[in-house]
């Protein structure tokens, strides 16, 4: 690997990891969105080693999905989602329960050739104010075998003094719709892509399905290139292999998703730590190459 990685922070908002002279992510780690968008921090742009855009930030439809977040639509009666919530008799309604997730401050910016490392700390508070989590979040970027990886880690306290149940819209009562977890939204161009799973490539029929990795396969628009992007879920991590929320009919989504169909007693006092792989690399993959990609991102979570 010729080039090096880089990291420039934009101090009290950003960071911008990079391969030689260009961008590898954009994470805006003090959000400053509307309370219905449930602030929280964000990456994109995401972009792959040749500089094709993997993510979308806004999208109309769902204006609460921005690149790849750590978003849980049903944290007891909160939202850190973002936009409605879901109940079975109702459906969706907008409601004041949008909280937000606050940068407090950074504990680690360890940057060399082949690897960057971001730590910081955050206070989650609900649209009333309550201080519901402390987090520690961090995040290492490396070079893979093939394009780049991200290994994302969290452990979340709960200090809200009660047990919450973490859970999401199919808990609630709408069926497999259970997103809620580390959530990636890919372009508009990667509609009707491939998404990408070890028991093989297909679309909206892997959703809800368990693995140890999916990931996904789309065309980019302009310069008939494709892209390829891996989440693997570390086998420590909560409910491993999770079931997975996918989409790609109407549009490109991955999100590992250990609420899916369950709910989860979070304690007071307790901590749950999650870790994933997320491996973004230039060229569409068949099975063979998204199994390849995938063993490159579990010997990241490996590495730590």
């Amino acid at each position: 690997m010729t080039q090096n990685l880089g990291c420039n922070h934009a101090v009290g908002r950003s960071i911008q990891v990079t391969a030689g002279d260009g961008e590898l992510f954009t994470y805006v780690y003090q959000a400053t969105d509307p309370q219905l968008e449930s602030p929280r921090p964000f990456f994109h742009p995401i972009r792959t080693l040749a500089g094709d855009l993997v993510s979308v930030f806004r999208p109309h439809d769902h204006v609460w999905h921005k690149g790849i977040t750590w978003s849980l639509p049903h944290f007891g009666h909160e939202n850190f989602w973002g936009g409605p919530t879901f109940s079975k008799d109702a459906g969706y309604q907008q409601l004041d329960n949008n909280g937000s997730m606050n940068h407090d401050r950074i504990d680690a910016l360890d940057v060399s050739d082949d690897l960057v490392r971001f730590a910081h700390h955050l206070s989650w508070r609900t649209q009333a104010g309550a201080h519901v989590v402390d987090e520690s979040r961090s995040l290492t970027t490396r070079f893979a075998d093939e394009g780049w990886v991200l290994v994302y880690e969290t452990a979340m306290t709960n200090v809200s003094g009660e047990t919450i149940q973490i859970g999401s819209p199919t808990t609630a009562g709408r069926a497999n719709a259970g997103y809620g977890g580390l959530f990636w939204r890919g372009p508009r161009s990667f509609t009707n892509g491939t998404v990408l799973a070890p028991q093989g490539k297909g679309g909206d029929e892997l959703r809800g399905q368990r693995a140890a990795w999916m990931g996904f396969s789309g065309k980019h628009d302009n310069n008939d290139r494709a892209s390829s992007i891996i989440i693997a879920d570390a086998a420590d991590n909560v409910r491993h292999p999770p079931e997975w929320f996918v989409r790609s009919e109407d549009f490109a989504a991955v999100c590992p998703a250990p609420f899916f169909s369950e709910e989860l007693p979070f304690e007071s006092g307790s901590t749950l730590r999650f870790r994933y792989a997320v491996l973004v690399a230039d060229g569409a993959s068949d099975d063979q190459r998204a199994a390849a990609l995938a063993a490159q991102a579990q010997k990241a979570l490996a590495a730590g």
